[in-house]
């Protein structure tokens, strides 16, 4: 098994691809600590795992004092860490004319420096065991997506700060990487915000039909054994950040068609004035 006896931290762990990827980590023979800000939802989603081979810690990775403690128990508990995966993110729906910008601010405070605070609360840990630090990001990180300006710029600076940290550790034998999913199954876009930032409650897309999170999980697995720099996952989505270098006027107007179709896009109020 890849991380036999490895020490794995994940964010945002209740549901989705947190939850899968501590079951593909537990799979692979890793110790998994887990955190998420509902412990309760946390407790329930593995309740039928053995429990010597997980920590469950209630933290919101927006709050740094809170990433430290959830280090310190996975710290205490087995003496080492050898990976964090910042997967604890929210999205949105929403046109910038329309949005509040505190929720521009939330999506900033979870996203970006979510992954920033458990990074540097784990950095030292990481650096003794010359291990991983991942973040799940998406292709909202490579290409600007409509009505989600708030969660492209969270997943830009995520990938930025992480592509800078990399190049600082490039010799220290830490491995900084990120992946990015295309659509995922998974309960993102129940909870994204809408413009006021309460929750939209429900999904635009046909969520039967997207990737599994549990091959997501797969995925995401396999580079952090393989030590890749970068993962984007689908063909729609390699294809999405390859035109968007070379024609990206051209992917504007396919990106923005795209979106239109969703079921009530926000970009159909623009249309009446085109």
């Amino acid at each position: 098994m890849r991380f036999q006896n490895k020490v794995i931290l994940i964010s945002g762990a209740s549901s989705g691809i947190g939850k899968a990827l501590a079951l593909a980590f537990i799979a692979e023979g890793a110790n998994v600590a887990l955190c998420a800000r509902d412990l309760q939802k946390l407790t329930q989603a593995f309740a039928s795992v053995d429990h010597n081979k997980i920590l469950l810690h209630q933290a919101d990775v927006s709050v740094y004092e809170e990433c430290e403690r959830f280090v310190q128990s996975a710290q205490t508990r087995w003496g080492r860490i050898d990976g964090v995966i910042n997967n604890a993110g929210v999205s949105m729906r929403a046109l910038f004319e329309d949005l509040d910008l505190s929720v521009l601010h939330n999506l900033m405070n979870i996203n970006f420096w979510g992954t920033v605070h458990l990074t540097k609360a784990a950095l030292p840990h990481i650096m003794k065991s010359k291990g991983i630090i991942t973040g799940v990001s998406s292709i909202a990180g490579y290409r600007g997506l409509p009505a989600r300006t708030g969660y492209s710029a969270s997943k830009f600076a995520m990938q930025g700060f992480l592509e800078a940290l990399r190049t600082e550790l490039l010799h220290t034998g830490v491995h900084v990487m990120w992946v990015s999913p295309g659509f995922t199954a998974s309960n993102i876009r129940n909870t994204a915000l809408s413009a006021d930032g309460t929750a939209q409650k429900e999904t635009p897309l046909k969520e039967e039909k997207l990737m599994s999170a549990e091959a997501c999980a797969a995925l995401i697995v396999a580079a952090m054994a393989g030590r890749k720099r970068t993962l984007v996952m689908t063909r729609q989505g390699k294809l999405a950040v390859w035109l968007n270098k070379l024609i990206p006027s051209f992917v504007d107007k396919q990106v923005y068609n795209l979106f239109l179709k969703e079921p009530d896009s926000p970009l159909r109020k623009y249309e009446s004035v085109i």
